[in-house]
């Protein structure tokens, strides 16, 4: 089964070796038909502390590292190509 990675914001790198990374989504109400957006936060592992808060990244599933942390960092995203 291949791993999802997901897109998103990091909103907070002050852990050790860890990141916090906000992924929005939208989709379209059901009743209203407007287009709602939803945000989750992601703790995922940053080895080298490489991703700083305010940059997007991509994230990767991983097998649990930690009670919360199950994703792991790909790599940055070019803010002019995201």
């Amino acid at each position: 089964m291949p791993k999802r990675v997901l897109q998103g914001v990091v909103v907070s790198d002050k852990n050790d070796k860890t990141i916090v990374v906000k992924v929005e989504r939208r989709l379209l109400h059901p009743v209203f038909k407007k287009t709602v957006r939803l945000s989750k936060k992601y703790h995922a592992h940053d080895e080298k502390n490489e991703a700083k808060t305010g940059e997007i990244v991509r994230i990767e599933e991983t097998k649990p590292s930690s009670k919360l942390k199950r994703w792991a960092l790909v790599g940055k995203v070019d803010p002019a190509k995201a």
